[in-house]
């Protein structure tokens, strides 16, 4: 007869604790941060953030490991503007996770026409303040207007040209 044992699962490893960064240090490890190859900053990242570094562009991990120096250096946001911040966000984008991910600046304004022939048939689709407007009819995103158009699949943005493929 063989005996089984239960493997024993190890706890979750808790976050790491980042110390904190003496004021006076700020400035000489902000300077730092220009001159730091890429493989120094991502070393950086993992002990400031306690998780890897994305892959993103160097702009990036300096902008952000400025702002974590900082933060560990003289407190981050307090909880109420945290909260306040939220709140201000969900009353632009009243909870709508999609608008919430398309950044302002990005979306074209109010009343645009955006123009795409397809198969033949011109396409036009108006941007409104709350989405877009097809035939008549609201969408909350070109996806899926492009997809009423193909009967496909389509990333919205590049059907209609406001993005290149693959981008």
């Amino acid at each position: 007869m063989t005996r089984t044992t239960k493997q024993q699962t190890a706890a979750p490893a808790a976050p790491p604790t980042i110390a904190a960064i003496p004021k006076l240090d700020v400035p000489g490890r902000l300077a730092a941060l220009k001159t730091a190859t890429t493989p120094d900053l991502k070393q950086q990242w993992r002990s400031l953030f306690g998780t890897e570094a994305p892959p993103y562009n160097r702009r990036f991990l300096e902008s952000r490991l400025s702002y974590r120096v900082q933060e560990l250096a003289y407190g981050g946001l307090k909880r109420e503007t945290l909260d306040r911040l939220e709140a201000l966000g969900e009353q632009i984008d009243g909870k709508n996770i999609t608008l919430r991910r398309i950044r302002h600046e990005q979306r074209p304004i109010a009343g645009t026409r955006l123009l795409r022939e397809y198969l033949g048939v011109e396409q036009v689709v108006t941007v409104t303040r709350d989405g877009f407007e097809w035939q008549g009819r609201p969408y909350q995103s070109l996806s899926a207007i492009a997809r009423a158009i193909t009967g496909t699949r389509w990333n919205g943005w590049t059907f209609f040209g406001l993005r290149k493929a693959g981008a």
